[in-house]
């Protein structure tokens, strides 16, 4: 027998306090203010304010989700990414990864809980350039450099003792302070945001929320969303 949440646990109300978000507040480029809220929420000393919950579509028409890091913001100032763009990186043979190479259209969520804050990006997604990929990899931890290598990211293994063997010749193959090279299946995409929405938590569930729809010219379209 196990002990199930109770109703009380599960409807407890939690008042967000009244700061609101109000037009006036986000006067650029929408990506310039979502940058702003990140600064914010790492000086709250959010843990890890880059972490952003990437929903996909499967091959086979079923959504999936899951966490994964923001590793580079394009604001939108460089020719290369006029629109803006939000970078991140996976294994290319991964539910996600195959997911978005057939179906190239992703939503994240930045839950930034104790700051009563979200934002939701949406948009198309492409895969990055390799040498691009290859900083991204060059950039991780040599330990985190392996397991990339070591994981068929989302295929089933047998046990974690299988896992932990791989692990272990490849930490052989490659000592610490060894070059490795990034693995074919494994690289970055870029989300190129077509709506922005920033939803600021408000007293009495009467939330803010700021809805941004990019223009085919580039500009971007703002409507205040009920709650």
């Amino acid at each position: 027998m196990t002990n199930s949440p109770t109703p009380e646990s599960l409807g407890r109300h939690t008042d967000y306090g009244h700061d609101g978000l109000i037009e006036s507040d986000i006067t650029g480029h929408p990506l310039d203010h979502f940058a702003q809220w990140i600064r914010e929420a790492e000086a709250a000393e959010i843990f890890e304010p880059n972490a952003m919950v990437l929903s996909t579509i499967d091959p086979d028409g079923r959504p999936s989700s899951r966490t994964v890091l923001l590793k580079g913001l394009e604001t939108g100032s460089t020719p290369e990414h006029p629109f803006g763009a939000l970078e991140f990186v996976t294994n290319y043979e991964s539910r996600k990864g195959r997911a978005l190479l057939k179906n190239p259209q992703a939503s994240v969520l930045f839950p930034w809980y104790a700051m009563k804050r979200q934002i939701i990006i949406t948009g198309v997604v492409e895969p990055t350039e390799p040498v691009l990929s290859d900083s991204y990899f060059d950039r991780r931890p040599h330990g985190a450099r392996l397991a990339a290598i070591a994981s068929d990211q989302s295929q089933p293994v047998d046990t974690r003792d299988e896992l932990d063997v791989r692990m272990a010749r490849l930490e052989a193959d490659f000592p610490d302070g060894t070059h490795i090279p990034r693995p074919e299946k494994w690289g970055g995409f870029r989300l190129i945001p077509a709506t922005i929405e920033f939803w600021q938590g408000r007293s009495m569930r009467f939330h803010d929320r700021l809805f941004f729809t990019r223009q085919p010219d580039g500009t971007w379209t703002r409507e205040r969303l009920q709650p």
